[in-house]
């Protein structure tokens, strides 16, 4: 019996059951420690419950409307259709369930004790159990409670409005939406309502949508939203909702516009989930927002304490929280000190068209190298030749000349989140514009624009822009 087993109830508690708790709690135990997960409502935490699970369902859904219209360029006439939101939430909370269990049995599987509570800090070594005020001790503790949707509560009316966790459970579908927001969350939502039928506005305080990505991206998914309907106001922010006579809300803007709506959604970003957590008494940092400070290797100014995921905000993704909780199994019981890599993270955005993309934009690579080239592409996409769409799809690579380095990626089209996976590894490995032309095209498709490419389309030079 280990040290910390005689001195501590658990070797391990886990404070969340999102993905990196989860993961964290049940390769521990595999390992042969005493672990114990705490989590306050349900397992799978925001991706699996509350995110990118039942919104890639959602994204699906509203898809289908396109679909039924390109089909007659093909030669199918297609009968009458018509959509039900409840049989759309009902198969949508049914997946849920059936992957929450994945998780739950995952964890008994491998010997983890799951615990249906909310649990706070009480020491460095202790924590309470608030369902049944039980105090328990553990050797070390992860804190991986994730973030929440900010409630904007300086808006006069935000208690009316709705964020991205009750979109997933609204009992009717309204007619129509405000969406307060330029990020990933409020993008998607906007084309998924739209998708759906709902009259859809976007409103974002900034000139352009999607503030971190390629300019080349943001313009060309404006202009598609926009061309299929979805109506966006930059430059202006929601001044109040209130209810209005017609049972629906009225929301002013500080630009003097009125609008009248069903439902008003905020996706004004997300907030670490740490108020209460006893965080203090337990010698725990945060920073302004609340996020966890912690070092290279997950670890909070408390020794024994470790903090994975949203709750640090260093990169509010999935797949991110998974790989540093397989960092800190590495660095803690396998004697392998393994700091999460942040660099270069692939990523999508499933708007319509989705956007996929990693490493730098054309901007931010024009600030951190003196001479880059250019590759861009624009082309209509095969499909819409004869269904008569208008869509365009964008390509861009961003190359170094210094060492002809491909350091960034950008794509606006039909799975582009897909192509932007197998790029993710492309550059991960180093690769070079010329192992890009040696490469064999595949084809027809639209990711054999990738590969022939031959010449810059333009160069930057110390961030100015040289044609020819």
């Amino acid at each position: 019996m280990t040290a910390a087993a005689l001195s501590y109830d658990y070797d391990l508690f886990v404070i969340g059951g999102g993905s990196g708790g989860v993961r964290a709690a049940r390769v521990a135990a595999s390992l042969g420690k005493k672990v114990a997960i705490a989590e306050e409502y349900r397992f799978g935490g925001t991706c699996v419950i509350r995110g990118c699970v039942p919104k890639k369902l959602f994204v699906y859904a509203s898809q289908f409307p396109e679909h039924f219209e390109d089909a007659a360029g093909y030669g199918w006439t297609v009968g009458e259709s018509a959509f039900d939101w409840g049989k759309l939430i009902a198969a949508k909370d049914k997946e849920i369930d059936r992957l929450e269990g994945l998780y739950r049995r995952g964890l008994e599987n491998a010997g983890a004790e799951i615990l249906a509570t909310r649990a706070e800090l009480v020491d460095a070594h202790t924590v309470r159990l608030v369902a049944t005020g039980k105090t328990v001790t553990a050797d070390r503790i992860i804190v991986a409670t994730g973030g929440t949707a900010n409630p904007h509560e300086a808006l006069p009316g935000h208690e009316l409005c709705i964020t991205s966790n009750e979109a997933f459970h609204l009992e009717t579908l309204p007619k129509s939406i405000l969406i307060a927001g330029g990020g990933y969350i409020a993008v998607e939502f906007a084309n998924i309502f739209h998708g759906l039928g709902v009259e859809t506005t976007l409103i974002y305080r900034g000139k352009e949508i999607l503030s971190r990505f390629d300019h080349d991206m943001r313009r060309g998914l404006h202009a598609a939203m926009e061309a299929k309907g979805i109506r966006i106001i930059l430059t202006d922010v929601i001044e109040d909702v209130a209810k209005n006579p017609a049972g629906g809300l009225t929301a002013r803007t500080m630009n003097g516009e009125t609008l009248q709506v069903e439902a008003v959604m905020l996706a004004l970003g997300r907030d670490p989930h740490t108020k209460g957590l006893g965080l203090e008494a337990a010698g725990v940092k945060t920073n302004e927002r609340g996020a966890i400070i912690v070092d290279d290797y997950s670890r909070t100014s408390a020794d024994n304490i470790y903090a994975l995921g949203d709750v640090t905000d260093r990169v509010q993704l999935t797949p991110v929280a998974i790989h540093e909780a397989m960092c800190f199994i590495e660095t803690e019981y396998r004697g392998n000190p393994t700091s999460p890599d942040h660099d270069l993270i692939a990523t999508a955005v499933f708007s319509q068209p989705e956007i996929g993309t990693v490493g730098l934009s054309e901007e931010e690579a024009g600030k951190k190298f003196a001479d880059v080239e250019v590759y861009r592409a624009e082309f209509r996409p095969m499909k819409a030749t004869l269904s008569g769409r208008t869509e365009r799809t964008i390509m861009k690579l961003i190359v170094n000349a210094a060492d002809r380095k491909v350091v960034g990626a950008h794509i606006l089209g039909h799975e582009a989140g897909e192509m932007a996976q197998l790029l993710g590894i492309t550059l991960k490995a180093g690769c070079t514009k010329d192992d890009f032309d040696r490469t064999m095209a595949v084809h027809p498709t639209a990711s054999e624009e990738l590969v022939t490419m031959y010449k810059p389309s333009y160069l930057l030079k110390n961030g100015e822009r040289i044609d020819g």
